[in-house]
């Protein structure tokens, strides 16, 4: 899964980069001419893949993974529909999800150029442009599409996008981001090359410093009206993570802060996107793969290598919880607890999944 972590300039984006990947980034606005982000894998933490490499004993474990990307600041300076400039555009849209960064923090020489935090304003600022930037690709795509059409032009495929076009832009007319909107599997394939920006899922990470930390609930509860936020102390948690985890426990837990930023961001991300996690087990490797809740036993097997599910026949399937009820495979099969499922079969949080197939 890639994270975007997206922001206006200064507020604090790298910072809260730097707390969830561990990496040491420079913490600074970036010049305009440089516009490369910062990339950092972070893996994601699983206690069942503890267990499960412990119980097989494998040559590999391998753990899912979060890939962050840290995008060069948005402009707060500019023009409407000027704040995401098309070479960061290119770039950005290659995030499955888009976290955007909000300051929420005093500091005296950013204060002295952008003035005092006003964190809803800076979401709508964002969001705005956002809905501006779509448009204008939309539009534009419109307008050739109707060329297209008096040059003879009229396929099946371009009606269905151009419908499907009509529809997204009326929508964004409106300021209604494009995710609010339902489509079938043709208008979703005629749009997919897009990749709109107010298509994909948004989370807030609402960036606090020491003093105001915790202390947000009724600007949290306002942003909550219309988006999930997290609320992170970056400052304090890029410390943190330079730190041991003995010497970290101790200053989160002055903090009132029950786990690392990283890890509240994992589990808000899952939640937030409906994302699940299966095993594949065995001798060889241990590994943990990510799909979305309501996904079948094709999708998963895809996930694993294409031609598993080019030439499906069957997932033997059984669930983690029994394995470590059970204690192995054999009193698993003797409880006839081992499953052959099918195609339309939805596998579920913690299903331990080995394909049949044949190509």
């Amino acid at each position: 899964m890639k994270i975007g972590l997206i922001g206006l300039q200064n507020s604090g984006k790298t910072t809260i980069f730097n707390a969830l990947t561990g990496l040491d980034a420079e913490v600074t606005s970036y010049s305009s001419q440089k516009l490369e982000p910062n990339i950092g894998v972070v893996e994601v933490p699983d206690e069942r893949i503890d267990w499960l490499s412990e119980h097989y004993q494998p040559k590999k474990t391998i753990y899912t993974h979060i890939e962050f990307t840290d995008f060069a600041g948005l402009s707060s300076g500019s023009k409407e529909g000027e704040t995401f400039s098309a070479e960061s555009l290119g770039l950005i849209k290659t995030s499955e999800a888009l976290a955007l960064v909000i300051r929420n923090f005093n500091d005296e020489i950013i204060s002295q150029s952008q003035g005092e935090p006003e964190p809803i304003s800076d979401i709508e600022q964002i969001m705005e442009d956002m809905i501006i930037s779509d448009l204008i690709l939309v539009e534009k795509r419109l307008e050739r599409i109707e060329k297209d059409k008096k040059r003879g032009m009229n396929l099946a495929e371009l009606q269905i996008e151009e419908h499907t076009l009509a529809r997204i832009n009326e929508q964004l007319n409106n300021s209604v981001p494009v995710r609010d909107l339902e489509f079938s599997p043709e208008e979703e394939k005629a749009i997919r090359g897009f990749r709109l920006l107010t298509e994909k899922p948004i989370m807030i990470l609402l960036n606090s410093d020491e003093n105001n930390f915790g202390k947000n609930g009724d600007l949290i509860s306002k942003i909550e009206e219309d988006y999930r936020v997290i609320e992170l102390a970056g400052n304090f948690e890029m410390e943190l993570s330079k730190l041991d985890s003995e010497e970290a426990e101790m200053f989160m837990e002055d903090m009132n802060i029950s786990e690392s930023a990283v890890n509240r961001l994992i589990r808000f991300s899952y939640d937030m996107l409906g994302l699940i996690s299966f095993f594949t087990v065995g001798k060889d490797e241990v590994r943990a793969w990510t799909i979305t809740t309501g996904d079948n036993a094709v999708v998963a097997a895809g996930k694993i290598h294409s031609d598993l599910a080019r030439g499906f026949i069957r997932a033997e399937c059984f669930h983690y919880d029994k394995l470590k009820e059970l204690g192995s495979e054999k009193a698993l099969r003797e409880k006839g607890l081992f499953r052959l499922e099918g195609k339309t079969y939805k596998v579920q949080d913690g299903d331990i999944v080995n394909i049949r197939f044949s190509v």
